[in-house]
């Protein structure tokens, strides 16, 4: 079975996808953090690619950094100063070859992630 990674964040304040969201993927190897891609959101709060594609793949330790706070100011959610949520950093393991996927359900005072199908 083929290893790649997908997405979808879901605005749950607005019951709707999260269109035009921010997402940075950082592979971590103990102490280094290395950039690996810049992805944006579709219509569908989903990337238009995989963020990891299966030709991209390794196990180990991965980050998604979600861009909350510029993803809400552009939806005229009135800021705080600072934003009570701006970047989320999401790290996680992935053991082995198989389609992990990371969905983000946003409001602009909380969100939860888990590993879907």
């Amino acid at each position: 079975m083929p290893g790649y990674l997908t997405t979808h964040v879901l605005d749950t304040a607005r019951g709707c996808p999260a269109e035009g969201l921010k997402i940075d993927l950082y592979r971590i190897d103990g102490d280094t953090r290395t950039h690996l891609r810049a992805l944006t959101t579709n219509a569908d709060g989903r990337t238009d690619s995989q963020i990891l594609p299966e030709a991209e793949f390794e196990t180990g330790t991965y980050e998604l950094v979600f861009h909350a706070g510029a993803y809400l100011d552009a939806c005229g959610v009135p800021a705080e100063d600072p934003r009570f949520l701006d970047l989320i950093p999401l790290r996680f393991g992935m053991s082995e070859a198989s389609h992990y996927h990371v969905p983000l359900l946003l409001s602009p005072f909380g969100y939860s992630t888990y590993r879907g199908s």
